[in-house]
Protein backbone atom coordinates (compact mmCIF):
# COMPACT_ATOMS: atom_id res chain seq x y z
CA UNK A 1 0.00 0.00 0.00
CA UNK A 2 1.33 3.79 -0.83
CA UNK A 3 2.14 5.58 1.96
CA UNK A 4 -0.09 9.26 1.94
CA UNK A 5 1.23 12.71 1.99
CA UNK A 6 -0.14 12.63 5.84
CA UNK A 7 1.97 9.62 6.79
CA UNK A 8 5.19 10.77 5.29
CA UNK A 9 4.95 14.43 7.30
CA UNK A 10 3.54 12.07 10.70
CA UNK A 11 7.10 10.21 10.17
CA UNK A 12 9.30 12.62 10.04
CA UNK A 13 7.42 14.34 12.79
CA UNK A 14 7.48 11.63 14.92
CA UNK A 15 11.20 10.51 14.01
CA UNK A 16 11.73 14.61 15.15
CA UNK A 17 10.35 13.66 18.40
CA UNK A 18 7.58 16.58 17.45
CA UNK A 19 4.68 13.99 18.00
CA UNK A 20 5.84 13.30 21.65
CA UNK A 21 8.56 14.90 23.50
CA UNK A 22 10.85 12.26 24.89
CA UNK A 23 12.70 12.10 28.34
CA UNK A 24 16.29 11.66 26.76
CA UNK A 25 19.82 12.99 27.18
CA UNK A 26 20.25 15.95 25.05
CA UNK A 27 23.15 14.61 23.02
CA UNK A 28 21.32 11.15 22.23
CA UNK A 29 18.55 13.62 21.22
CA UNK A 30 20.71 15.26 18.76
CA UNK A 31 22.06 11.93 17.27
CA UNK A 32 18.93 10.88 16.79
CA UNK A 33 17.54 13.72 14.91
CA UNK A 34 20.71 13.77 12.99
CA UNK A 35 21.68 17.74 13.31
CA UNK A 36 19.70 20.99 14.35
CA UNK A 37 20.09 23.86 12.78
CA UNK A 38 22.40 26.47 14.41
CA UNK A 39 22.65 29.44 12.53
CA UNK A 40 20.98 31.53 15.29
CA UNK A 41 23.11 30.23 18.68
CA UNK A 42 19.29 30.32 19.86
CA UNK A 43 17.57 27.32 18.15
CA UNK A 44 19.36 24.76 18.76
CA UNK A 45 17.84 25.21 22.62
CA UNK A 46 14.36 26.29 21.06
CA UNK A 47 14.70 22.77 18.25
CA UNK A 48 15.35 20.87 21.66
CA UNK A 49 12.79 22.25 23.84
CA UNK A 50 10.23 21.28 21.40
CA UNK A 51 11.57 17.38 21.51
CA UNK A 52 12.28 16.62 24.97
CA UNK A 53 10.32 16.45 28.00
CA UNK A 54 11.40 18.50 31.14
CA UNK A 55 14.17 19.98 28.59
CA UNK A 56 17.01 21.61 30.89
CA UNK A 57 18.86 24.24 28.97
CA UNK A 58 21.62 23.52 31.45
CA UNK A 59 21.98 20.48 29.66
CA UNK A 60 22.56 21.35 26.80
CA UNK A 61 25.14 23.98 28.03
CA UNK A 62 26.97 21.11 29.58
CA UNK A 63 26.69 19.02 26.08
CA UNK A 64 28.39 22.04 24.47
CA UNK A 65 30.87 22.87 26.80
CA UNK A 66 32.46 19.15 27.15
CA UNK A 67 32.33 18.33 23.63
CA UNK A 68 29.49 15.79 23.38
CA UNK A 69 28.19 18.10 20.78
CA UNK A 70 29.64 20.96 18.55
CA UNK A 71 28.55 23.29 16.29
CA UNK A 72 30.48 23.41 12.82
CA UNK A 73 29.64 24.11 9.29
CA UNK A 74 28.53 20.83 7.30
CA UNK A 75 25.05 20.48 5.60
CA UNK A 76 23.98 22.95 3.16
CA UNK A 77 27.48 24.93 3.97
CA UNK A 78 25.31 26.24 7.17
CA UNK A 79 26.05 26.33 10.64
CA UNK A 80 24.91 22.84 12.65
CA UNK A 81 24.62 21.54 16.17
CA UNK A 82 25.06 17.21 15.34
CA UNK A 83 26.66 14.57 17.98
CA UNK A 84 30.16 14.89 18.66
CA UNK A 85 30.40 11.33 17.41
CA UNK A 86 29.08 11.79 14.01
CA UNK A 87 31.15 15.23 13.33
CA UNK A 88 34.19 13.56 11.80
CA UNK A 89 32.01 11.03 9.23
CA UNK A 90 29.55 14.16 8.59
CA UNK A 91 32.86 15.97 7.74
CA UNK A 92 34.17 13.68 5.42
CA UNK A 93 30.91 13.67 3.72
CA UNK A 94 30.74 17.11 2.98
CA UNK A 95 34.24 18.28 2.51
CA UNK A 96 34.25 18.51 -1.03
CA UNK A 97 31.07 20.20 -1.41
CA UNK A 98 32.51 22.69 1.76
CA UNK A 99 36.03 23.24 -0.38
CA UNK A 100 34.06 23.94 -3.85
CA UNK A 101 31.64 26.09 -2.43
CA UNK A 102 35.24 28.84 -1.37
CA UNK A 103 38.04 27.42 -3.20
CA UNK A 104 35.89 27.89 -6.62
CA UNK A 105 34.47 31.62 -5.19
CA UNK A 106 35.15 34.62 -6.93
CA UNK A 107 35.65 36.19 -3.09
CA UNK A 108 38.52 33.40 -2.82
CA UNK A 109 39.81 33.64 -6.24
CA UNK A 110 40.08 37.10 -6.45
CA UNK A 111 42.81 36.90 -4.10
CA UNK A 112 44.86 35.12 -6.73
CA UNK A 113 45.50 32.58 -4.66
CA UNK A 114 44.87 28.94 -4.85
CA UNK A 115 43.93 25.83 -2.80
CA UNK A 116 46.98 25.00 -1.57
CA UNK A 117 47.98 28.33 -0.86
CA UNK A 118 44.91 27.74 1.58
CA UNK A 119 45.65 24.12 2.43
CA UNK A 120 49.56 25.20 3.59
CA UNK A 121 47.87 27.28 6.87
CA UNK A 122 46.34 24.47 8.26
CA UNK A 123 49.29 23.06 10.27
CA UNK A 124 49.53 26.35 11.91
CA UNK A 125 46.20 26.97 12.37
CA UNK A 126 45.92 23.54 13.96
CA UNK A 127 48.61 24.60 16.56
CA UNK A 128 47.57 28.10 17.01
CA UNK A 129 43.45 27.19 17.44
CA UNK A 130 44.39 24.09 20.14
CA UNK A 131 42.46 26.99 22.41
CA UNK A 132 39.84 29.35 21.60
CA UNK A 133 40.60 32.07 18.76
CA UNK A 134 38.35 35.18 17.58
CA UNK A 135 37.79 35.16 13.95
CA UNK A 136 39.62 38.58 14.50
CA UNK A 137 42.39 36.64 16.06
CA UNK A 138 43.15 34.44 13.58
CA UNK A 139 43.10 37.05 10.56
CA UNK A 140 45.61 38.58 12.24
CA UNK A 141 47.49 35.25 12.40
CA UNK A 142 47.55 35.15 8.89
CA UNK A 143 48.15 38.53 7.82
CA UNK A 144 51.84 37.95 8.34
CA UNK A 145 51.74 35.24 5.30
CA UNK A 146 48.92 36.73 3.14
CA UNK A 147 48.76 40.69 4.05
CA UNK A 148 45.75 42.16 2.73
CA UNK A 149 44.35 38.89 1.62
CA UNK A 150 43.73 37.31 4.93
CA UNK A 151 39.74 37.75 5.81
CA UNK A 152 39.06 36.26 2.08
CA UNK A 153 41.72 33.71 3.22
CA UNK A 154 40.03 33.00 6.30
CA UNK A 155 36.52 33.32 4.94
CA UNK A 156 37.21 30.22 2.94
CA UNK A 157 39.34 28.51 5.73
CA UNK A 158 36.84 28.80 8.26
CA UNK A 159 34.42 26.82 6.51
CA UNK A 160 35.82 23.80 5.16
CA UNK A 161 38.85 23.58 7.56
CA UNK A 162 38.67 20.73 10.53
CA UNK A 163 37.00 23.64 12.88
CA UNK A 164 34.57 23.91 16.08
CA UNK A 165 33.12 26.84 17.21
CA UNK A 166 33.96 27.46 20.44
CA UNK A 167 31.11 27.92 23.58
CA UNK A 168 31.43 31.83 24.60
CA UNK A 169 29.06 31.68 27.11
CA UNK A 170 26.21 33.69 27.21
CA UNK A 171 22.11 32.86 27.02
CA UNK A 172 23.05 30.68 24.44
CA UNK A 173 26.39 29.32 25.00
CA UNK A 174 27.33 31.43 21.71
CA UNK A 175 27.67 34.74 21.18
CA UNK A 176 29.48 37.64 18.87
CA UNK A 177 32.07 37.14 17.68
CA UNK A 178 32.37 33.96 16.99
CA UNK A 179 35.10 31.58 18.57
CA UNK A 180 36.78 29.09 17.16
CA UNK A 181 39.05 25.75 17.83
CA UNK A 182 40.53 23.12 16.02
CA UNK A 183 38.88 19.89 15.92
CA UNK A 184 40.65 16.32 15.68
CA UNK A 185 39.50 15.66 11.79
CA UNK A 186 41.68 15.05 9.21
CA UNK A 187 42.19 18.32 7.26
CA UNK A 188 41.42 15.78 4.20
CA UNK A 189 39.44 12.60 3.49
CA UNK A 190 40.31 10.02 2.02
CA UNK A 191 37.73 8.74 -1.28
CA UNK A 192 36.86 5.64 0.83
CA UNK A 193 36.19 8.14 4.01
CA UNK A 194 34.18 10.71 1.89
CA UNK A 195 32.23 7.74 1.39
CA UNK A 196 31.74 5.84 4.79
CA UNK A 197 31.14 9.65 5.57
CA UNK A 198 27.93 9.76 2.84
CA UNK A 199 26.55 6.30 4.22
CA UNK A 200 26.86 7.49 7.49
CA UNK A 201 25.10 10.86 7.08
CA UNK A 202 22.10 9.08 4.63
CA UNK A 203 21.46 6.70 7.10
CA UNK A 204 21.19 9.07 10.32
CA UNK A 205 18.74 11.66 7.52
CA UNK A 206 16.65 8.74 6.74
CA UNK A 207 16.31 7.34 10.84
CA UNK A 208 15.27 11.39 11.15
CA UNK A 209 13.61 12.36 7.92
CA UNK A 210 12.54 9.88 5.88
CA UNK A 211 10.65 8.05 3.99
CA UNK A 212 12.86 10.34 1.61
CA UNK A 213 14.02 10.66 -1.69
CA UNK A 214 17.82 11.14 -3.31
CA UNK A 215 16.37 14.70 -4.25
CA UNK A 216 15.20 15.04 -0.76
CA UNK A 217 18.51 13.97 0.90
CA UNK A 218 20.48 16.59 -1.86
CA UNK A 219 18.46 19.48 -0.56
CA UNK A 220 19.10 18.71 3.15
CA UNK A 221 23.01 18.36 2.35
CA UNK A 222 24.05 19.91 -1.28
CA UNK A 223 25.33 16.51 -2.09
CA UNK A 224 25.55 15.18 -5.58
CA UNK A 225 23.16 12.70 -7.11
CA UNK A 226 26.82 10.77 -7.66
CA UNK A 227 27.26 10.57 -4.53
CA UNK A 228 23.97 9.89 -3.10
CA UNK A 229 23.07 6.66 -5.57
CA UNK A 230 26.55 5.51 -4.75
CA UNK A 231 25.84 5.23 -0.96
CA UNK A 232 22.43 3.70 -1.69
CA UNK A 233 24.01 1.11 -3.67
CA UNK A 234 26.61 0.01 -1.28
CA UNK A 235 24.11 0.28 1.97
CA UNK A 236 22.54 -2.73 0.21
CA UNK A 237 19.61 -4.19 2.28
CA UNK A 238 19.84 -1.24 5.20
CA UNK A 239 17.91 0.91 2.75
CA UNK A 240 14.75 -0.31 0.94
CA UNK A 241 12.49 1.40 -1.55
CA UNK A 242 8.73 2.28 -0.26
CA UNK A 243 5.87 3.47 -2.24
CA UNK A 244 4.34 7.31 -1.96
CA UNK A 245 1.95 9.57 -3.31
CA UNK A 246 4.00 11.39 -6.02
CA UNK A 247 6.67 10.03 -8.78
CA UNK A 248 9.81 10.45 -6.93
CA UNK A 249 11.72 6.65 -5.70
CA UNK A 250 11.15 6.89 -1.76
CA UNK A 251 13.90 5.14 0.34
CA UNK A 252 13.71 4.35 4.16
CA UNK A 253 15.61 2.04 6.70
CA UNK A 254 14.34 -1.79 6.61
CA UNK A 255 13.66 -1.39 10.08
CA UNK A 256 11.41 1.81 10.32
CA UNK A 257 8.39 2.09 10.50
CA UNK A 258 5.48 4.82 9.72
CA UNK A 259 2.53 5.89 11.75
CA UNK A 260 -0.95 5.71 10.84
CA UNK A 261 -2.44 9.02 8.87
CA UNK A 262 -4.94 9.46 11.64
CA UNK A 263 -2.45 10.33 14.17
CA UNK A 264 -3.21 13.68 15.58
CA UNK A 265 -0.36 15.91 15.64
CA UNK A 266 0.25 18.44 19.28
CA UNK A 267 0.75 22.39 18.21
CA UNK A 268 4.29 23.28 18.11
CA UNK A 269 6.33 26.53 18.35
CA UNK A 270 9.20 25.47 15.94
CA UNK A 271 12.68 27.97 15.77
CA UNK A 272 14.28 29.83 12.93
CA UNK A 273 15.73 26.89 10.35
CA UNK A 274 14.26 23.74 11.85
CA UNK A 275 15.87 21.44 10.43
CA UNK A 276 11.94 20.04 9.38
CA UNK A 277 11.08 22.78 7.08
CA UNK A 278 14.90 22.08 5.71
CA UNK A 279 15.01 18.64 4.89
CA UNK A 280 12.74 17.82 1.26
CA UNK A 281 12.47 19.10 -1.71
CA UNK A 282 10.51 22.42 -1.55
CA UNK A 283 8.04 23.15 0.00
CA UNK A 284 8.41 20.41 2.18
CA UNK A 285 6.10 18.05 4.07
CA UNK A 286 4.99 20.68 6.82
CA UNK A 287 4.99 23.63 4.56
CA UNK A 288 1.62 24.52 2.73
CA UNK A 289 2.96 25.67 -0.42
CA UNK A 290 0.79 29.06 -0.49
CA UNK A 291 2.54 30.09 3.39
CA UNK A 292 6.13 29.16 2.16
CA UNK A 293 6.79 32.78 0.52
CA UNK A 294 5.91 34.44 4.12
CA UNK A 295 7.61 32.15 5.96
CA UNK A 296 10.99 31.57 4.23
CA UNK A 297 12.49 35.12 2.98
CA UNK A 298 14.14 35.74 0.35
CA UNK A 299 17.71 35.85 1.31
CA UNK A 300 16.50 32.50 3.15
CA UNK A 301 15.96 33.51 6.68
CA UNK A 302 13.37 31.12 7.60
CA UNK A 303 10.93 32.20 10.40
CA UNK A 304 9.59 30.63 13.39
CA UNK A 305 6.65 28.72 12.84
CA UNK A 306 3.92 27.37 14.16
CA UNK A 307 2.28 24.00 13.14
CA UNK A 308 -1.37 22.99 13.69
CA UNK A 309 -1.78 19.03 13.22
CA UNK A 310 1.47 18.78 11.86
CA UNK A 311 0.99 22.25 9.22
CA UNK A 312 2.50 25.61 9.40
CA UNK A 313 -0.28 27.96 10.44
CA UNK A 314 1.34 31.13 10.96
CA UNK A 315 4.57 32.47 12.80
CA UNK A 316 5.79 33.63 16.23
CA UNK A 317 8.00 36.05 17.71
CA UNK A 318 9.21 37.68 21.48
CA UNK A 319 7.55 41.02 22.00
CA UNK A 320 7.57 42.83 25.50
CA UNK A 321 5.65 40.79 28.15
CA UNK A 322 5.51 37.44 26.29
CA UNK A 323 4.93 35.75 22.59
CA UNK A 324 3.14 37.34 19.31
CA UNK A 325 1.09 34.39 17.65
CA UNK A 326 0.28 35.60 14.11
CA UNK A 327 -1.85 32.66 11.93
CA UNK A 328 -2.32 33.09 8.30
CA UNK A 329 -5.54 31.63 8.58
CA UNK A 330 -8.74 31.39 11.24
CA UNK A 331 -8.03 28.48 13.59
CA UNK A 332 -10.42 26.94 15.73
CA UNK A 333 -10.90 27.37 19.70
CA UNK A 334 -9.22 23.56 20.31
CA UNK A 335 -5.96 25.01 17.95
CA UNK A 336 -5.37 28.21 19.60
CA UNK A 337 -5.65 26.85 23.00
CA UNK A 338 -2.68 24.15 22.38
CA UNK A 339 -0.64 27.24 20.93
CA UNK A 340 -1.45 29.31 24.01
CA UNK A 341 0.10 26.88 26.12
CA UNK A 342 3.10 26.28 24.06
CA UNK A 343 3.59 30.00 24.13
CA UNK A 344 3.41 30.59 27.62
CA UNK A 345 5.68 27.37 28.58
CA UNK A 346 7.92 28.75 25.67
CA UNK A 347 7.77 31.99 27.65
CA UNK A 348 9.15 30.69 30.92
CA UNK A 349 12.53 29.37 29.12
CA UNK A 350 12.87 32.91 27.48
CA UNK A 351 12.05 34.61 30.20
CA UNK A 352 15.46 33.16 31.90
CA UNK A 353 17.00 32.93 29.05
CA UNK A 354 16.75 35.96 26.68
CA UNK A 355 12.85 37.23 26.39
CA UNK A 356 13.91 39.50 22.95
CA UNK A 357 15.30 36.12 20.94
CA UNK A 358 15.45 36.55 17.36
CA UNK A 359 15.31 40.07 17.67
CA UNK A 360 17.57 40.79 14.94
CA UNK A 361 14.39 39.46 12.43
CA UNK A 362 12.03 41.58 13.48
CA UNK A 363 11.96 43.62 10.10
CA UNK A 364 10.36 40.70 8.75
CA UNK A 365 7.36 41.49 10.66
CA UNK A 366 7.13 45.48 9.67
CA UNK A 367 6.91 44.08 6.39
CA UNK A 368 3.77 42.68 6.91
CA UNK A 369 1.90 39.05 6.77
CA UNK A 370 -2.15 38.10 6.29
CA UNK A 371 -3.41 39.32 9.43
CA UNK A 372 -5.84 37.18 9.56
CA UNK A 373 -5.93 36.33 13.66
CA UNK A 374 -2.89 37.54 15.84
CA UNK A 375 -2.70 36.45 19.53
CA UNK A 376 -0.53 38.21 22.50
CA UNK A 377 0.91 35.49 24.78
CA UNK A 378 1.77 36.68 28.43
CA UNK A 379 4.32 35.37 30.20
Amino acid sequence: MSLTARQLALAMLDRQFLLERRRLDVAEVVRRVCALQAQAPASPYLALWNRVQDFAPDELDAAFAHGRIVKATLMRITLHVVHAEDYEPYRAAMLSTLRASRIHDRRFTATGLTANDADALLPELAGFLEQPRTGAQVEDKVTGRHGEHAHRVWWALRTFAPLHHAPTGGPWSFTQPNSYRASWAAAAAAPQEADAGVQRLLVGYLRAFGPASAQDFARFTLLTRAATTKALHELGDQVVRVPGPGRAVLFDLADATVPADDIPAPPRLLPMWDSTLLAHAVPGRLMPPEYRPLVVRRNGDVLPCLLVDGQVVGVWRAVDGGLELTAFRRLGKVAWRGLTEEAEKLSVLLTDRDPAVYRRYGHWWDKGFPDVERVIVKG
